[in-house]
Order: C-alpha cells, then structure tokens, then sequence
C-alpha cells in the first residue's frame, strides 16, 4: 500500500449518517438539561439578597461554562465526522484538546474567584 493509500481514510456514509443523528440526539439532550439546570437555578434563588445574588452568579457561570463545553465536545465531534484522513482527525484532536485545557484553566480561575467573593460576603455581618 502507497502512502495515499495508508494515509486515506474514509469514513462510511452511513457511518457519517448515524454519527449525524447521534449528535442530533446528543445536542436535543443537552438543550433539555440546559433548560433543567436553569430551571434549578432559579429554585436557588429565594435566599437573602446577598446569598442570591452570589449563587446566581455562580451557577450563571456553571451553567455557562457547561454550555461552551458541550458545544465545543459536539463541535468536535462533528468535526471528527466530516474527517477527511487520519492526520485531519489528530489535528483537530490536538486543537480540541488545547483549547479545553486552556478554557478549563480560565474556567476554574473564574469559578473559584466566584466562590470566594460569595464566601467573603456570606461571613460578613451584617451592617
């Protein structure tokens, strides 16, 4: 075998047409879970004011954060399936893989600083 030959994969049509459905499905899914999250948020909501307005935000930001991630999985994944060769696949690996590590980083950062601000103004007294 060449090296086009070794370097060519292709993947099934009706491989591509399940792959497709599967994500129809996987992003139907998320939509139902997202709107369930926010749904919980809002429960959270009937604390004091500070304590609200603290959870908010940070289930805001979770919600938020959980959002971009499940796109940028599925995003992945469709891009996995219009694949034209295996280098393809393990660049846009490495790609993904860079970016989530890099948003994950940004995402903690910004979630402890949340977390903290919330704890700081829950033990403080009230004036």
């Amino acid at each position: 075998m060449d090296q086009d030959g070794r370097d060519r994969f292709e993947i099934p049509k009706e491989v591509r047409s399940i792959a497709e459905a599967s994500f129809d499905q996987a992003r139907k899914a998320f939509e139902h879970m997202l709107a369930s999250a926010q749904q919980t948020a809002t429960t959270i909501e009937d604390r004091g004011a500070t304590v609200r307005a603290n959870a908010k935000d940070i289930t805001t930001k979770a919600v938020g954060f959980a959002e971009r991630n499940v796109t940028a999985a599925l995003d992945y994944a469709q891009q996995l399936v219009h694949a034209k060769d295996l280098s393809d696949v393990l660049k846009l690996h490495s790609e993904y893989v860079q970016a989530q590590m890099k948003a994950l980083a940004e995402q903690a950062t910004e979630l402890g600083q949340a977390v903290t601000k919330a704890a700081q103004d829950a033990a403080k007294p009230k004036v």
